[in-house]
């Protein structure tokens, strides 16, 4: 549907509007994403190791709001790939702690790159300052 062909009363929502957003990103970057072979939960994971470094499977899918089942096949794919590797955490051997490879890394680096082009995509009807500031914005909704 075209925004022009939307009810006036709804178009004034906010909460339509960013929904309407969020469905044409996820659509975007999950295009984008499946071209490059990966994932957005790929990025996600990764960029968590990156920050917090090594984790549980569960505090990370937690970190990262991705459901339990999806974090063990995205895993599985990341640990394949040669991305993370798993190991007994010392602290508890029931758990494993899942570790960013140096290879991680640099597919985090890619995946970064690819994702901030997809942003600039999706915002290309905002200014750098405006999408600064909605950034903001956003931000404190969710706050």
């Amino acid at each position: 549907m075209e925004m022009h062909e939307a009810p006036t009363r709804l178009r004034r929502k906010p909460s339509w509007l960013i929904n309407r957003v969020s469905a044409r990103a996820h659509r975007l970057i999950g295009a984008t994403m499946t071209a490059v072979g990966g994932h957005a939960f790929h990025f996600a994971i990764l960029a968590a190791l990156d920050e917090f470094g090594p984790d549980s499977q569960v505090k990370i899918g937690l970190r990262c709001g991705i459901d339990q089942s999806d974090m063990h096949t995205m895993l599985n794919e990341l640990a394949e790939q040669g991305y993370v590797e798993r190991t007994s955490d010392p602290a508890d051997r029931r758990r494993n702690l899942i570790t960013l490879t140096a290879a991680g890394r640099r597919r985090l680096e890619e995946l970064d790159t690819t994702l901030t082009g997809v942003q600039h995509d999706i915002l290309a009807a905002l200014s750098a300052t405006e999408r600064d500031k909605l950034t903001v914005l956003l931000t404190r909704i969710l706050d």
